[in-house]
This record gives C-alpha cells, structure tokens and sequence, in this order.
C-alpha cells in the first residue's frame, strides 16, 4: 500500500481540528530524501504535511517527481454534490489544486453529477440517502459557484504572477455517463476489474463486516469513479489524482483500469482528513460541517471557528490552510510563543483562510462582526450591514419600526419584546440589566439620542442580561 510521496520519503500528517499528532507520532514519520527530490513541488507540500500517501508507491517515488518537473501535467479531484455547498473537510484537497496550479500545472475538479446517485462508500459506517437528479443537479450548481468563487480568491489575494497560473477547468461526470447503456458500461468496464481487488478495499471490507452491509450500487461506485479518471486521461492526459485518505481505494480502482486498458502509469495521491477531537470526520454526516457558501456558514462563523482552535493545532493548520512561505509561518509562529495571550498565530491563521474562502470583502465582515461581538465596537456596530447584523445575531429577534418623536429607552424595549410589560421591566432597567448599543442604559425615561441610544446607520442593539440581543432598525429618523 502507499505511503510515500518522493523518492525514499516516508512520512505520515494527521489534522485534527481539536490536536495534531504528539510528537512521538512524529518522530516516526522523520522525512529522509534523496537528493533527486530535494526541491520541487512534490517536497514543498511535504514539508507543509499537505501529502500524506501515494499511489503506487514505488513508481511515484521513482517517476512522479520527474514527470512534473518535465513539463505541465493535468491533476483531478472529484466532489460528489450530495449538499449545495463544499465544506471545511474539502478544502486540503482544493487547497492541494490549488499548489497544483500555482506551480504551472493545469488543475481539474469533477462534479459527480452522476455517480452522487450512487454514493461513495468510502468513510460510512451506512448507505447514503438517495438523492433525486433534480437535488444533485442543484447542488452540483451551488458547489460549481463555489469552486469558481474559491479559485477566483486565489488568484485574486494569494498568486503574486497570475499569468503563471495553470488552466483551471470544472467539469460534471453527468455529461459522459448519461448517454451509456448499463450493458455497455459493465462490458466495457466492468471486464477490466478482479473481484479480489475490490473486495479488499477497506471501504469495502468495513461495510460488509457491518450491520448493514453493503448494496451492489455502494459496490459499483469504484467502477465509476475509476472510469472518471480514465476518461479524464483519455480526454485531457490526467496522470495525477487527488483525494482525502479515505479515497485511496477508488484511486487505486481508476490506478488499475488505466494500466490495464493503456499500459500507462499514472499517480494517486492522498490529503491528509480534517477530524474532530474525537476523530470523527469533519463533514455533512456527522453534522459539524463547516460550509464553505456563506449562506450556511457566515463569514464570521467561518473566521471564528480557525480562531477558536486549540494551541497545540495552529502551526500545522498554518502550513496546511494557509498560502504563507514556511518562514514566514515560523515568524508568527515565535510571536506566538513569545506572547501567547495575543493569539497572533489564531489570528493569521482565521484572516488567511477566511481570505480564501469568502475574499477581502468576507474577511473584513467577519472583523467587524468580531469586533461588533466581543470588542463592544460603536464604529463596527455603525458599519455593519442588516444582513452582517442578522448573522451575527443568528436567534436576536430583528425589529423594524418606526421612530416616533419621544420615544424612550422604556419605550424602545417594549416594543422589542425585550422586557415584560409592567413594573417590572421598568425595574430591570433601572437596576441596570439593559444594555443599548454596549451602553448600559438604566434610566427608563430617558428620550432616544442619535448617536448614542441609534446609531447612524438606524440600529439600536438591545442587550438584556448577558446574552439575550434584541435588534431594532429604525426606518425614520
């Protein structure tokens, strides 16, 4: 099995998102090269724990190093649209394309327009719900937007010579698969296939142990992912695909159907997962998606999950989600160490990847949401917009009224459903409990003031207690 990437190169990365691997872990995974492989592409990533296994191990150590270095070669990664966005745990795979390209290479990523109806088996412990084609052709729109957004960053905020760039193209599997016959298929492809292969992958192996078992469309999907990479060889010269670990076997599958239609030799090579603490996959399944669409996760939910990481994960987070020169990352990473309460490494860390994945316009959303939330900012609160407002407020009840002539603090909060009617909402004021754009505002009487009790841009923010927010956007003034 593979477990290297360049000549005479052994290593093994692990991301958590809660820890990374102790260091025992890695003192068995200590890099020792040849000096063939000693600069390059290949050994850059490396370095950046972004490569973790290849496929097959001793014609990548021999051949793969050599081949990029001869010239432009093509490299694909699949996305099955089972959701209307990617998500955190696709990102080191986009993020690999991404190195991919900078470096001169053309780049492919394939929606798996048909074969999300059959459902990857890799990494389940159960079948898939079955999507209709109408949902997987919408998310296959949603998740083609995102791709383009995500590459147009890079592009934007992190290529110091665009023109250097490879050729980035998205395709759909759909478009090849919806003209062949199933007899055809299986007779074309199927031949190419030993059952003692395919039911040796893990994925196999680990569902048929199950409780459930495993159905013959589960088992079929290696055949289909295979013949993607085949196609992709034939049509465009893809000699190089990558995946998360869990997709090793159908690397392997598309490894087997290429030698044995073609004779050539072509390349697989794996990321490392993004895991919880736990060790559970960071994705849609386990319900703790962080999406990549800001529709589903905002900007400052984004920023703030790379923020709230654990010490002893940022580093290597840094080299993995970041774009920063290694040196660069050992710079942060000292002024980390010597003052740890300023969380400057968390800090880069959010603003880089938050860059990429929502552009300057997100980051900037997501500071002044930041600084709105728990810097108790007037002038942020001032410049966020009603949608800003909303997300960061996601369960505050938003209010639009209108503003008339008098109206008091007391007023204000009642007709915000802040407080109770009666007494004793006058009296929560004024034993100070309500709080009016981060000024605590304990006179129940007192008049609205522009600038003070509304902002310019018509809010008022009614906190009461600690966290109980209530919205109110004034619509005359």
């Amino acid at each position: 099995m593979a477990a290297s990437i360049v000549r005479s190169c052994r290593f093994v990365s692990t991301v958590k998102s809660h820890r990374i691997l102790p260091k025992s872990s890695y003192l068995r995974a200590l890099f020792h090269c040849s000096s063939s492989t000693r600069s390059g592409l290949l050994l850059s990533l490396h370095n950046r724990g972004l490569l973790k296994e290849s496929f097959p191990e001793h014609a990548a150590q021999a051949e793969l190093p050599d081949l990029l270095r001869s010239g432009p070669q093509t490299v694909y990664c699949g996305f099955d649209p089972t959701a209307d966005s990617l998500h955190a745990g696709n990102l080191l795979a986009i993020i690999g394309l991404m190195h991919f390209r900078a470096a001169g290479h053309e780049v492919i990523a394939v929606l798996g327009g048909a074969t999300a109806l059959i459902g990857d088996p890799s990494g389940r412990s159960s079948e898939r719900e079955r999507l209709s084609p109408v949902t997987v052709e919408q998310n296959a729109r949603g998740i083609t937007e995102s791709l383009h957004r995500l590459f147009t960053h890079h592009e934007l905020h992190f290529s110091p010579d665009p023109s250097r760039l490879g050729r980035l193209t998205v395709l759909n599997n759909r478009s090849w698969y919806k003209d062949w016959q199933v007899l055809e298929f299986f007779s074309e492809v199927g031949r190419c296939f030993r059952m003692g292969s395919m039911l040796s992958r893990h994925s196999v192996q680990s569902r048929l142990k199950s409780a459930e078992g495993m159905s013959f469309s589960e088992f079929s999907y290696q055949l289909f992912q295979a013949f993607d990479f085949y196609r992709l060889h034939q049509i465009h010269g893809c000699r190089i695909q990558i995946g998360g670990t869990d997709q090793l076997g159908n690397i392997m599958s598309g490894h087997e159907l290429i030698h044995r239609k073609t004779g050539e030799e072509v390349f697989g090579l794996t990321v490392p997962l993004v895991t919880t603490s736990m060790g559970d996959k960071l994705g849609k399944t386990a319900g703790n998606a962080v999406w990549l669409n800001p529709d589903k996760t905002s900007p400052f939910e984004f920023y703030q999950y790379f923020l709230r990481l654990p010490d002893n994960s940022v580093e290597a987070y840094l080299k993995l989600f970041t774009f920063l020169p290694l040196a660069e990352v050992e710079k942060v990473m000292e002024q980390q160490r010597r003052d740890p309460g300023k969380r400057t490494a968390h800090r880069r860390l959010a603003a880089e990847v938050t860059k990429l994945v929502h552009g300057k316009e997100g980051l900037e959303s997501a500071k002044r949401c930041t600084n709105a939330l728990y810097h108790s900012s007037i002038q942020a609160l001032e410049q966020m917009s009603d949608t800003e407002l909303q997300d960061l407020f996601r369960e505050a009840p938003f209010h639009e009224l209108f503003l008339d002539p008098g109206t008091t603090v007391l007023d204000a909060c009642r007709r915000a459903q802040a407080i109770p009617e009666g007494p004793r909402g006058y009296q929560m004021i004024q034993d100070g409990g309500v709080w009016i754009n981060h000024q605590r505002a304990a006179n129940p009487e007192q008049v609205l003031v522009l600038g003070q009790h509304i902002l310019t841009n018509g809010l008022s923010l009614i906190r009461v207690g600690k966290r109980n927010f209530y919205i109110i956007k004034w619509l005359s003034m």
